[in-house]
């Protein structure tokens, strides 16, 4: 409990203070009393006595007067030194000196001293609202009231400045500096006073901003959730509406299907019916002629009209209408041919019925079923049926349902077609296999060991004078080879397969031409009537006519009953239509041979095309992009589309063919060279290469034919070498002209060798048939060798000793002076003399070229002790150099019958 002495020289520190603060503001009532302010003063005990301190407050009141003139210099003085110790205490008690320094007893505060007389422990805190009221004893007087309790019940009035709530929960103001010790509870300065309530309301602005932003996160979370629903069911629409296009073009494609067949079968009637007015009025004229003929004694023939046989002579004993020999029993004359020829009964194709017989003066004539009418149902109720020639399909069912049986009886599923086609009845002759619901009938009897077969023909160049054998839009070649079998039939313009399989064509050709540009020779497959696809083909340069030219065609596909393969020869304008800018030079032996292989084999056949260079290069690697094979898990190209990549070991027979446009004279005379690698653990190795003379300014292609040996994971690929100053544009399109075709084959039914020619016995100067001398730079086999120096006609002879079907490509890089240079592989059978089975020729060379290149290719049957070998013939001219290096090889493939 504070003494009094201190409570006394705290009172009159305090009213000092006020004074002072009075005659700053203009107030002349002087400051006392025991709470006028002054410097920090310590807070009472908790436990002091009201009752006390109020005495000694008036004990103190008696002397404040005779006091009042020494306190107030001390005030001024204090004000004077300590301006920030008089903030501080201005600060700290400016919003209670008003009330409480005034006058340090007034009648209110005596009032409030009588009202806080009985005040006792911490109700004395309280405001006044909430104090308990005192027990009247009997006494009207008021109690006394407290300046602190009065400061503290001004405070708490406002409880966002009050002190924390007590332990009784109400608010217990702020304490005066009298009543703070010191070091404890400073109060607050004004301005964090007003701070504080800014915040306050502050945060709760920023409270009710958030809960505002909220709920407009809200709506816009459920606005999102619509604009979802709705973008997902506009994405529906959008499916249904693609559905229904989808079936709407299928509809459309089925309904110009079946218009297109309505027009050709209106059309043909109406052809039918034009042919039969223009016989009927020149049958007409011819028997008036015959009439007046007869009565001037000419020597007229029997006409037979109803039959439709006109054979009439005229003065010079010419026949007018008829074929200069009689048809055969199966033969009709056909009158569109100039002259007249005799053509042999095409007989109808599966899913064709019979219109009419075949007569002497017209061909048998065939028209389609139409499945899809004789039997509405054929493909169920909500499946569509469309027609299709020799057979019909089912729009919208899958392979699966296909492949059980789904196409019916008599009809199989033609993958390549993706439709069922009628199943071949093969016309009486045994059926080598069944008609399956998958695959066709193979007519005829084939032996089950028959793995490999081949088969040769000579070409010829039908007349180019009339305008429906044009070359600017391609004719096709004639074949002359023997007679039809049961691997293919020979329609003379093409060739009809029998029998699945695997198939490697070459073709050598040699010819001059004056046309603009190019010529253009390959080879085309047909599925059926209507589609089809170039399997190769390569170009022969504009050479102004000066020297003959010759090439090498090849391809390898995979076959099936029914599919037909042609030679096309055609211009890339309309200025090579007459016979006379072609001059064909007539290769002896067969220059078309082919290599069949069942598919007992195991082997496999790919096409890829090259792609088009859209910059000139001068090195070049091409890429390519697969267009068939037959089984993609043993071939298939390389990460890069650079090369083809094997997996299993085998023998792999390969032709590349590019077109080329070059310029430069550094392509003239230089060339080109194209050379095929075998990578094996990433390292390239050189298996062939061959050459061809540089163009400068023109469409050309460079070929390279060869086989070699590959091992599981090996890749094939191949660069073009050109001058550097050479610039060379690489084309590839779906025409056949840059392709890729190779044909891989197990080494249990295959083998292969490769040789370059020797140094030693080199033709040269005046050659004359003149054989030459290999050296062989693979091991040999147990099929086929090269004769040693201990046999006869060693390095010359290639033995075979066993038998088979062989096919042999050969490439000559040489400088020569002849007009004709002639190659020609002979075949020597033990005991008997030798023939000739394929030639080649090369003509001049072109000017400021240093080097030229001949090449062949054929494939033949072999048997034991077969032997063949290579002869040059240099006509008018003389051979000057033959390279032994590379670019002069042969690679011969084996293959088991």
């Amino acid at each position: 409990m504070p003494s009094p002495t201190r409570t006394l020289l705290l009172v009159y520190v305090l009213c000092a203070f006020s004074s002072a603060r009075s005659g700053d503001s203009g107030d002349a009532r002087p400051c006392s009393g025991s709470h006028c302010p002054g410097g920090r003063s310590s807070r009472p005990a908790r436990q002091y006595n009201p009752t006390t301190q109020s005495r000694s407050i008036n004990q103190y009141h008696s002397h404040s007067s005779s006091h009042s003139e020494q306190h107030a210099p001390l005030s001024s003085h204090r004000g004077r030194s300590g301006e920030q110790t008089r903030e501080n205490i201005q600060t700290r008690v400016a919003g209670v000196v008003g009330s409480v320094c005034a006058d340090c007893v007034t009648p209110q505060r005596q009032q409030v001293i009588n009202d806080t007389r009985d005040c006792k422990g911490i109700e004395c805190r309280l405001p006044l609202r909430v104090r308990p009221k005192p027990r009247v004893s009997g006494t009207s007087q008021p109690p006394l009231v407290h300046v602190a309790d009065r400061a503290a019940q001004f405070l708490g009035e406002f409880p966002d400045i009050g002190y924390p709530a007590s332990e009784f929960g109400a608010p217990l103001g702020v304490q005066l500096t009298c009543d703070i010790k010191p070091g404890e509870n400073e109060v607050p300065a004004e301005d964090a006073l007003i701070l504080h309530l800014q915040l306050t309301k502050g945060q709760e602005k920023l409270v009710e901003t958030l809960r505002t932003q909220q709920v407009v996160i809200r709506d816009l979370q459920q606005r999102l959730v619509e604009q979802q629903g709705a973008l997902l069911s506009q994405q529906r629409e959008i499916l249904d509406q693609q559905r229904r296009m989808y079936e709407q073009m299928d509809v459309v494609k089925a309904q110009y299907g079946l218009l297109s067949e309505t027009v050709k079968q209106v059309s043909f009637q109406g052809l039918q019916g034009e042919l039969q007015s223009y016989f009927e009025r020149h049958l007409a004229g011819l028997q008036n002629q015959a009439r007046s003929h007869l009565q001037k004694s000419y020597a007229v023939h029997k006409m037979n009209v109803d039959a439709k046989v006109v054979d009439v002579i005229r003065d010079a004993g010419n026949p007018l209408l008829a074929c200069q020999s009689p048809c055969g029993p199966e033969e009709y004359c056909d009158f569109q041919k100039d002259p007249p020829q005799c053509e042999r009964c095409t007989m109808c194709p599966p899913g064709f019925f019979l219109v009419s017989q075949c007569s002497p003066t017209a061909d048998q004539m065939c028209q389609d079923r139409d499945e899809c009418l004789e039997l509405p149902s054929l493909c169920g109720e909500r499946v569509k049926c469309l027609n299709t020639p020799g057979g019909f399909r089912c729009l919208g069912v899958s392979e699966r349902e296909i492949s059980a049986g789904l196409c019916g009886h008599d009809y199989f599923y033609n993958q390549e077609l993706q439709e069922c086609q009628a199943c071949s009845d093969c016309d009486g002759e045994p059926f080598a296999s069944p008609c399956t619901s998958i695959r066709d009938a193979v007519c005829g009897t084939v032996s089950e060991n028959t793995l490999s077969r081949s088969w040769a023909a000579s070409i010829a160049i039908p007349p180019t004078k009339s305008k429906t054998t044009s070359i600017y839009p391609g004719i096709q070649l004639n074949f002359h080879g023997k007679e039809g079998n049961n691997l293919l039939y020979n329609h003379k313009d093409y060739l009809n397969f029998q029998q699945h399989g695997l198939l490697w064509t070459d073709y050598n050709f040699a010819l001059k031409h004056s046309c603009r540009n190019f010529l253009q020779v390959g080879m085309r497959m047909n599925g059926s009537e209507e589609e089809g696809h170039d399997l190769s083909g390569v170009r022969i340069e504009q050479p102004e006519r000066k020297f003959l030219q010759g090439v090498a065609v090849s391809a390898a596909v995979e076959v099936e009953p029914n599919h037909t393969l042609a030679l096309v020869l055609k211009s890339p304008n309309q200025y090579c239509n007459q016979s006379k800018d072609l001059q064909v030079y007539e290769l002896g032996g067969s220059s078309f041979s082919l290599l069949w292989l069942s598919h007992d084999t195991g082997a496999v056949a790919m096409t890829a095309q090259m792609s088009t260079t859209a910059h000139y290069h001068s090195n070049y690697r091409p890429t390519f992009r697969i267009a068939t094979v037959s089984d993609p898990y043993i071939v298939a190209l390389t990460p890069d589309n650079r090369g083809v990549r094997f997996m299993e070991s085998g023998v792999v027979k390969f032709v590349l063919q590019q077109a080329i446009y070059s310029m430069g004279h550094t392509c003239v005379r230089e060339g080109f060279s194209l050379i095929a690698y075998i990578n094996q653990n990433g390292t390239n190795q050189e298996v062939i290469r061959s050459f061809k003379s540089g163009v400068n300014y023109r469409d050309t292609s460079i070929t390279l034919s060869g086989c070699t040996r590959v091992s599981n994971g090996d890749w094939l690929n191949f660069e073009i070498l050109a001058p550097s100053q050479c610039n060379i544009r690489y084309f590839g399109d779906s025409s056949g002209i840059s392709m890729l075709s190779l044909m891989w084959i197990p080494t249990a039914v295959s083998s292969s060798l490769r040789a370059t020619v020797s140094r030693t016995g080199l033709p040269l100067g005046a050659v004359r048939n003149k054989p030459l001398f290999f050296r062989q730079i693979s091991p040999n086999t147990d099929q086929m060798r090269l004769a040693g120096s201990s046999e006869p006609c060693a390095q010359r002879n290639f033995v075979f000793s066993e038998a088979g079907v062989a096919n042999v490509a050969l490439n000559l890089k040489l400088i020569h002076s002849c007009s004709v240079v002639k190659l020609t592989l002979h075949r020597q059978d033990k005991g008997a003399q030798a023939i000739s089975l394929a030639q080649q020729v090369g003509g001049q060379m072109p000017e400021g070229s240093e080097w030229a290149s001949v090449g062949l290719r054929t494939s033949f049957d072999v048997q034991n002790d077969t032997a063949v070998y290579v002869s040059v013939d240099c006509v008018r001219g003389r051979i000057n150099q033959i390279t032994h290096e590379g670019d002069t090889n042969i690679s011969i493939l084996w293959v088991s019958s």
